[in-house]
């Protein structure tokens, strides 16, 4: 189906107005208007693009700006822009392949975070032989901080199992919490200490809770300082500077969309009915279906969920994205029809 218009908590469809829980706008951003307006003020100033290096000899302070911001907003030493989220990861892995000798999986990862040589961390629901045999080697730990069709931050607790001659990179996507879980938001990043991790690297889109296109790298100032210093990073033009400093100007309007969304969680927590087939939790705006006919049931009933194919687990994606923007109508609609489920 095609739209014309962003879709915000309603989408229209051949002349015809439907309830939209798609998206990945958890906090409702970019169609904010006090939002915009800092946007706009921002690309005044720093105009649409900047396709020259982050390397070159004039430096922009607008990144300077939004990366601090970034930095202590989920509690790291630094932290880096860049154009997407894919390219977080992408680069992230291929600096660490050169450092790395064995690469492992948790289940479900986001493809930007994959590699093909990587291992997959448990087999036949234990881990790897291969992670704990006796050899002394550098391991690098790919994983989404919340996996594909799950509700709940993924469980590190079995690294402690590792043994420590096996040194641990953890390479964590927060595409899909930062913004949304942790304290105000920060992600889980910062409550990750298992004494078994050296080092732990984030990468993230910033185009989910944030509503803005770019993506970040975030760990101890050695790790980002050799990122800018990787020949990829360098050729590469940077996140759009005007968007960088509006993430360092939008703190307090996360902060707000955050409250709102949780209230809204808290309320279809109070109103849905338990449901084998419907995946929920009042801490996560993503409700996952496990149940084909769904999707046609709730289009049925004017309500637009998102819906494919989805690569990495070729199965059929049902997905329900709250969002901070959502009013109480919209949910008592939703409720109805998720509540008919049998």
């Amino acid at each position: 189906m095609k739209v014309h218009q962003f879709p915000n908590r309603t989408i229209e469809i051949n002349q015809e107005i439907f309830r939209y829980f798609g998206g990945t706008a958890y906090l409702g951003l970019p169609t904010l208007p006090e939002f915009q307006e800092i946007i706009f003020k921002n690309i005044q100033r720093w105009g649409t693009a900047y396709g020259s290096s982050r390397n070159a000899n004039v430096q922009l302070s607008a990144y300077d700006t939004g990366e601090t911001h970034l930095a202590q907003f989920v509690q790291t030493d630094a932290a880096v822009t860049v154009s997407s989220g894919m390219l977080a990861g992408k680069l992230t892995i291929d600096f660490l392949s050169t450092s790395t000798d064995v690469f492992y999986h948790f289940p479900n990862s986001h493809p930007a975070i994959q590699r093909k040589d990587s291992l997959p961390l448990f087999i036949n629901n234990q881990l790897n032989p291969r992670i704990l045999d006796t050899k002394k080697e550098k391991i690098t730990l790919l994983t989404d901080a919340v996996p594909s069709f799950e509700t709940q931050p993924i469980n590190l607790k079995i690294l402690e199992s590792i043994p420590s001659h096996k040194e641990i990179t953890l390479v964590i996507d927060e595409s899909h919490s930062i913004g949304i879980l942790g304290k105000n938001g920060s992600g889980i990043y910062s409550s990750i200490t298992n004494p078994n991790i050296k080092r732990k690297i984030l990468v993230a889109s910033l185009g989910k809770a944030f509503g803005l296109t770019g993506g970040v790298i975030a760990g101890d100032s050695s790790f980002i300082q050799e990122i800018k210093n990787y020949d990829t990073f360098i050729a590469a033009a940077g996140m759009n500077p005007a968007y960088v400093q509006t993430i360092a100007e939008t703190g307090h309007l996360v902060q707000q969309q955050l409250q709102k969304l949780q209230d809204n969680l808290n309320y279809l927590a109070q109103h849905l009915q338990p449901n084998s087939k419907i995946n929920f939790s009042a801490n996560y705006p993503s409700i996952y279906l496990d149940w084909n006919k769904s999707y046609d049931i709730l289009l049925q009933n004017k309500i637009v969920i998102t819906h494919f194919d989805y690569p990495s687990d070729q199965k059929t994606l049902n997905r329900i994205v709250i969002s901070a923007n959502h009013q109480k109508e919209d949910l008592d609609q939703l409720v109805q029809v998720l509540n008919s489920f049998s």
